[in-house]
C-alpha cells in the first residue's frame, strides 16, 4: 500500500488496505522514523538557524497529556511525538485512511501531491486541533511557529511516502 491507483478502484475500499502483518509494522516504523528525523532536523535545527520559529512538538505533546491529566514529563512528551505519533500514528494515517481514500476517489497523480496534503492534513489536525485540546491558542495564534509547522507537516508526509515508496521498489528489484 505504498504506491497509488493507476485510476480508481471498483474494489471495496477494504481491499486496498495493507496486510496487518510484521512487515506493515516494520514499515510503518522506518518510514516514520525517517519522516520525523526530517521534522525534527527542520523544525529544531534548521528552521531557527534560518532565524525563523523553532518547534517543541514534545512540548505540545506535555501540554495534551497535562490537559488530559495525564502523566506530562518531558519522558512523556517525547515519546507521545516521536513513537506514538511519529512512528504509529501518522503512518497509519497514510497507509490505513488517507492513502486507500485518494486511490478510491482520485487515483492517478504523482505522490508528491497526495503525501503533501496528507502533511497539510497533519498540520491541521496537529496544530489546528491537538492544540486547542491541549488548552493552546488556536493554530498557535498563525505565528511563526505555525508556518514552521506547516512546512514540517508537509516535508514529514513526503519523507514518509518517499521511504515507503523506496522501499517498495526495492522489494520488486
Amino acid at each position: 500500500m505504498t504506491t497509488l491507483a493507476s485510476h480508481p478502484s471498483r474494489r471495496p475500499l477494504a481491499a486496498s488496505l495493507p496486510a496487518l502483518s510484521v512487515d506493515t509494522l516494520g514499515l510503518m516504523f522506518i518510514s516514520g522514523f525517517f519522516a520525523t528525523i526530517a521534522f525534527d532536523l527542520w523544525g529544531q535545527l534548521i528552521s531557527p538557524g534560518l532565524g525563523f520559529a523553532n518547534l517543541s512538538p514534545h512540548g505540545l505533546a506535555q501540554s495534551l497529556l497535562s490537559s488530559l491529566g495525564l502523566p506530562s514529563n518531558a519522558f512523556a512528551g517525547y515519546f507521545v511525538h516521536f513513537y506514538a505519533v511519529g512512528l504509529i500514528g501518522y503512518p497509519i494515517g497514510w497507509m490505513f485512511v488517507f492513502a486507500p481514500l485518494w486511490q478510491r476517489t482520485i487515483g492517478d497523480t504523482h505522490w508528491v501531491l497526495p503525501a503533501a496534503l496528507y502533511g497539510a492534513g497533519l498540520w491541521v489536525f496537529a496544530i489546528g486541533g491537538i492544540t486547542a485540546i491541549a488548552g493552546l491558542p488556536f493554530f498557535l495564534n498563525f505565528t511563526g511557529i505555525t508556518w514552521v509547522a506547516l512546512v514540517g507537516h508537509v516535508l514529514y508526509a513526503i519523507v514518509l511516502v518517499g521511504v515507503l515508496r523506496a522501499i517498495d521498489r526495492q522489494k520488486r528489484a
